[in-house]
């Protein structure tokens, strides 16, 4: 069967914003928010500028509140000053004729306590401490802290916190919400098993530990229209040690209830977050199909891949994440099938310019 890689530049309709291609821009945490402040500044929206002819981006993951972060020099959503940048970014990109939301997120258990307010101890479902690593100050990758489980009643704080995340990315301009459910991060660990042992009405059966991140999604909601709201799931990624004992049952369900909410779009990475695609058996395209909303397919989708599964109708969008890294104008080399630059690993987190806006698009190579 012969492949037209036309479809991949062929309108969209998200909602009701019209991208002129099927190639979207993952989220990609980069560590280059402002020291002190975590807003972003001009050489972020240079950056997401020089980007702009995705057919949409999705913002780095973009914390909610001091407490939500789990990064050195990731940016946040609720202060003045993180509006402000934002704003910088939004107008960057939407001079250049771009589309852009903002991916909110909370890291819950994944943080450590030098980056929580007065010292604390990071907040998750269940005092179970993850195996995995977060970045410090200087750089280093260091242990994550024990967590304290969230008592019930501090939990509507948290979704407040979502929604003033929200209203302050629509002050910033951003033309909608991305709710980051994936990776292990606060919603993950609400929805799993493995990490939520709560015995309240968030935990235990799948509706209940679902009963969070729709709670979050409704709370967002009433500050955005439902066809300016995503969310991103990964149903058997093992990212941040995380894990569930029925992967298919959990987000079937989950994905029944956004489809009901009638949001825009489920963003789903498909396997091991940067891994392995067949790591867990899971039906991605039955989860596809029982979503009325739009498919945006992620994880190691190449243009070949990409076009055959919007041929078929697995996907609607295809998200690429480390390809946009190096390659700032990768719609136009997958248009012409061009050679895609190598990222350079060890820029990859902090820093300034250098292995963040000087990689060259084809002309200037």
């Amino acid at each position: 069967m012969s492949h037209d890689p036309a479809v991949l530049f062929t309108l969209f309709k998200l909602g009701d914003l019209q991208l002129p291609n099927r190639i979207v821009m993952a989220p990609l945490t980069r560590n280059r928010a402002e020291h002190g402040t975590n807003a972003p500044h001009e050489l972020n929206a240079l950056y997401y500028r020089q980007r702009a002819s995705a057919g949409l981006l999705i913002s780095e993951a973009t914390q909610i509140s001091q407490q939500g972060q789990g990064y050195i020099w990731t940016p946040g959503a609720y202060s003045a000053a993180q509006a402000a940048g934002w704003r910088k970014v939004t107008d960057a990109v939407h001079e250049a004729g771009g589309r852009i939301f903002v991916q909110l997120w909370h890291v819950g258990r994944v943080s450590h306590v030098a980056l929580q307010p007065d010292g604390q101890a990071p907040v998750a479902p269940s005092a179970i401490r993850a195996k995995t690593k977060t970045m410090l100050e200087g750089g280093g990758f260091t242990d994550v802290s024990e967590p304290r489980a969230l008592e019930t009643g501090e939990i509507a704080r948290i979704i407040a916190d979502y929604s003033h995340a929200a209203e302050s990315a629509k002050q910033a301009g951003f033309d909608g919400v991305e709710i980051h459910a994936a990776n292990g991060y606060l919603i993950d660990q609400f929805l799993r098993d493995g990490s939520n042992k709560r015995a309240d009405a968030y935990g235990g059966s799948i509706e209940n530990r679902v009963r969070f991140a729709l709670e979050v999604t409704d709370a967002i909601a009433k500050i955005w229209s439902k066809s300016r709201i995503g969310i991103r799931i990964a149903p058997v990624s093992p990212a941040n040690d995380i894990a569930d004992s029925n992967p298919t049952a959990l987000f079937g369900h989950l994905v029944d209830q956004l489809d009901q909410r009638g949001l825009a779009y489920i963003h789903v990475i498909e396997g091991a977050t940067g891994g392995a695609r067949d790591n867990y058996p899971f039906d991605f395209v039955a989860l596809r199909k029982s979503f009325r909303g739009a498919y945006i397919a992620n994880n190691g989708y190449d243009r070949d891949m990409a076009i055959e599964a919007i041929e078929r109708g697995d996907a609607d969008l295809i998200a690429f994440g480390r390809p946009y890294i190096a390659n700032p104008d990768l719609v136009e080399r997958l248009k012409r099938d061009a050679p895609l630059a190598q990222v350079d690993k060890a820029t990859l987190y902090g820093g300034a310019e250098k292995g963040y806006t000087d990689y060259p698009a084809m002309a200037e190579a």
